[in-house]
């Protein structure tokens, strides 16, 4: 197989005393989707904050198309696009001013033409004279989607980013992570959804209290432990689905 674009090797990440992330390792491929799961403080946000480059781990090592976090930040940072759960723009800039902006950062040079395209793209080409504040939830997340990967880097990190979205607005954003994994780009999705995870992940890791506890494709997860006694007590009207997998590994508790 290739090299993974995304390689994580024995990653820990401590907060003084609290260790948060522990000898935690994966690996994302070139067209592929990667699901993150875990309860909330099970070492998620850490995971993808030590990616990003965000915070340094105690130990461990991160690697971007080939770039160490670490020994080459800006060599890494530049083939990777983030997408956060909220972002904020400048609010008195038009959408086609924003997009604009952000693309001379990161030294792409787009005219007029090329914003209508990446606006047809996520159907908005209708709105490239709006203020962010005009747009829907749905629609400012996909404007968010086209900022953050407008230097086509080679990852795509997206943190929740459907988290309070209508159907439509969800699916149109799976669409738009499937357009990346079909281009051959590597997708690491945090998400609460189960549901969200089994209909785009290719494979997901569940991590709880710092640890990655199983990884592999949603199918595979769902076939593995569908005779668990932890599952089965916590299936609801009969069929084994990822949410049951999850709850049994993870456990029943609400976490704070």
């Amino acid at each position: 197989m290739p090299d993974p674009i995304l390689e994580v090797k024995e990653l820990n990440v401590s907060y003084g005393a609290f260790q948060a992330v522990k000898d935690v390792s994966f690996g994302v491929y070139g067209g592929e989707i990667f699901g993150l799961l875990g309860p909330n403080g099970a070492g998620k946000t850490s995971t993808l904050s030590a990616v990003e480059g965000l915070l340094h781990p105690v130990s461990g090592t991160v690697t971007v198309a080939g770039f160490d976090t670490r020994e080459k930040p800006l060599h890494a940072r530049a083939n990777m696009g983030v997408q956060l759960q909220a972002t904020s723009f400048q609010p008195e800039l038009t959408i086609a001013e924003i997009i604009r902006l952000f693309a001379s950062i990161y030294g792409v040079d787009l005219q007029d033409d090329a914003v209508k395209r990446k606006l047809a793209e996520i159907s908005l080409e209708e709105a490239a004279g709006k203020k962010i504040s005009q747009l829907s939830g749905g629609q400012q997340q996909r404007v968010s989607l086209v900022i953050s990967t407008i230097h086509d880097p080679q990852l795509v990190l997206l943190d929740e980013p459907t988290t309070g979205l209508d159907p439509q607005s969800r699916r149109q954003l799976w669409e738009r992570m499937e357009h990346f994994r079909n281009n051959g780009h590597a997708v690491l999705l945090t998400t609460h959804s189960m549901e969200e995870a089994e209909a785009v992940c290719d494979r997901i890791a569940i991590i709880d209290h710092g640890r990655i506890i199983a990884i592999d494709t949603p199918e595979a997860l769902i076939e593995k432990h569908r005779h668990d006694p932890e599952v089965l007590k916590v299936v609801r009207k009969g069929k084994v689905t990822l949410e049951d997998v999850f709850i049994g590994l993870t456990g029943t508790a609400v976490r704070p």
